[in-house]
């Protein structure tokens, strides 16, 4: 597989994960839709695997998705912004931080946006726990797991 077809899949990938934190994008698909361009491309037992392990874990997620609390975006009271941003976080804390790093950036950029919209701390912590209540668990999850999907398609490109 050519350079020019690794970014492309990369870039794939990453509409596929921003995707995933605007509603009626199908995102998980787009980056299981990106390994399978890659792994019918790219024949190798690496490719494969990743590809294999894809399709468990997002079916996985697919199937636990009726158990998290549903997305309700406008009760938590934080704006759009706010949630994009925190999303954005959680992709680059995955990579900065390797696969902690998405708690820790999404719940972190989500308390610093309302932190300042807000003006205090603890209504702040406050705005959080709403945020994660009513659109957080369930964008987390998903989100985490593309996240170790691209991971590891990016671990195979490295190492495999």
């Amino acid at each position: 597989m050519g350079v020019w077809q690794l970014v492309a899949v990369g870039l794939v990938m990453l509409l596929g994960l921003i995707g995933v934190l605007v509603p009626g994008v199908p995102g998980q698909a787009i980056v299981w839709a990106a390994v399978l361009w890659w792994a019918f491309t790219d024949t190798t037992p690496a490719a494969w695997a990743v590809l294999i392990g894809a399709t468990a874990l997002l079916l996985l997620n697919q199937a636990l998705k009726p158990l998290l609390p549903p997305r309700r975006p406008r009760e938590s009271g934080a704006p759009r912004r706010t949630l994009m941003l925190g999303g954005l976080g959680a992709i680059v804390g995955f990579f900065v931080l390797p696969v902690v790093g998405a708690v820790v950036g999404y719940v972190g950029v989500i308390f610093g946006a309302e932190r300042l919209r807000l003006g205090s701390r603890g209504a702040g912590w406050t705005s959080v726990r709403s945020v994660m209540r009513a659109t957080g668990y369930s964008v987390l999850v998903e989100l985490f797991a593309c996240l170790l999907v691209t991971g590891a398609w990016l671990g195979a490109l490295i190492w495999g």
